[in-house]
């Protein structure tokens, strides 16, 4: 039932794309491009096209990905973003998540209303913990010994209304402790849209 809501919602923020936001996104949330060079980089995906634009770093970055509810942008050789359309209620949310080389990719998320206003993130999601990592019949402590923190990377796929999480632990940790550690990991958690937030 909860897919049945999440979907429907889904569908019925379509008026309001993912190009669009991205077009009309305040500075502060893409601060490498102005208003014409976002234009120029979905009309450049639009047209099949692969050119990159330049952005204020004196980088290049382009579009990769993009449908009416989610669009996903190479800002740099480290670091991306994805903008994904959602519906809680009868609100139009904006998501986007962040995601950096460090040196494994590692991601983050926050939410804004339909005219880009900052809201609360922890009304809509709640970034995993240790605990919801670890594997039945493994402790936290087999992990925390040798890894400090979680590296893992976010994407939002709206059309099923899913927030997949990757455990990246692989690029940080030594093969030979990485391998040691793996069967106490899940590889991915995935989260559910239900209409209000994202839960595992």
């Amino acid at each position: 039932m909860s897919a049945v809501i999440a979907l429907s919602g889904l569908a019925a923020s379509a008026q309001i794309t993912a190009s669009k936001a991205f077009i009309s996104a305040p500075s502060d949330v893409f601060p490498l491009f102005d208003t014409n060079t976002r234009m120029d980089m979905v009309d450049y995906y639009n047209s099949g096209l692969s050119t990159p634009s330049a952005n204020r770093m004196d980088g290049r970055s382009s579009v990769t990905d993009m449908s009416p509810q989610s669009l996903t942008v190479k800002i740099s050789e480290s670091s991306s973003a994805q903008l994904a359309i959602l519906t809680a209620g009868s609100d139009t949310l904006i998501a986007v998540v962040s995601t950096v080389a460090a040196p494994g990719l590692d991601s983050t998320v926050k939410f804004y209303d339909k005219g880009w206003t900052p809201l609360q993130g922890g009304r809509y999601f709640t970034a995993p913990e240790w605990k919801d990592w670890v594997t039945p019949g493994h402790d936290t402590s087999e992990i925390t010994a040798y890894a400090p923190f979680m590296l893992s990377s976010y994407y939002i796929d709206p059309a099923k209304g899913t927030l997949t999480i990757t455990n990246n632990l692989s690029t940080f940790l030594d093969e030979d402790i990485y391998t040691m550690v793996a069967p106490a990991l899940h590889p991915s958690l995935v989260y559910k849209w239900n209409g209000k937030r994202f839960s595992l």
